[in-house]
Formats: structure tokens, sequence, C-alpha cells
């Protein structure tokens, strides 16, 4: 990230929207490798992208982990991911259609 000797308020927005966005990055990093890197239904492994984090049971749901909830401690980020499953886009759809269900061994 460049900033400039003589900084505008424009310049240091743009800083901090880099910032902000390269922390969101590593925290999804870390919280995929945390949960194991793959997704508990088919394997996939590829693209971070494609991973979402699944509520076990959605009545113990504090925040959801997309952008905004990785914006928290990971500490918080830590507990929360510890009441989901980790999968790829794909089988999150799946589940939540009832076409396929969640591993009885988690």
């Amino acid at each position: 990230m460049y900033m400039p000797d003589k900084r505008t308020y424009a310049d240091r927005a743009e800083y901090l929207k880099q910032a902000v966005g390269l922390r969101r990055k590593k925290l999804k990093t870390m919280v995929i490798e945390y949960k194991g890197g793959k997704c508990i239904i088919c394997g996939y492994n590829k693209c971070a992208g494609a991973f979402d984090l699944h509520h076990i049971d959605g009545s113990t749901k504090e925040f959801g982990l997309s952008h905004r909830g990785l914006t928290r401690s990971w500490e918080k980020i830590q507990k929360e991911a510890d009441k989901c499953v980790l999968l790829c886009a794909n089988c999150h759809r799946e589940v939540h259609a009832g076409i396929v269900q969640l591993p009885i061994e988690r």
C-alpha cells in the first residue's frame, strides 16, 4: 500500500479501505485454515472465495461470518466459527435446499 508524503483526506480514506480489505482477506484465510481448509462434504479446497461457513444451529448465531463479520477480533471470529462447518458454496446451497445433509461426524 502506497501512502504519499503529503496526505489528503481522500488518500487516507483509500489507504484505510485497502487496509481493511487486506485484513478481511487475511482473517478469511485464517478461518478457512482453522476449520480444516476443505469442504466437509465434497473436499473442495481450491479458491478461498468459494468457501462459506454454515452455522450448524442457526439459533446460536451471534453474527454472520461474511465480510462484516470479519471486522471483529480473531477471538470473536474463532468463537463464532466453532459453531459452524466449512462448506464450499455449492454444497452450502445444496444443504439449504435440502438436497444434501451435513455428515454426522464433523
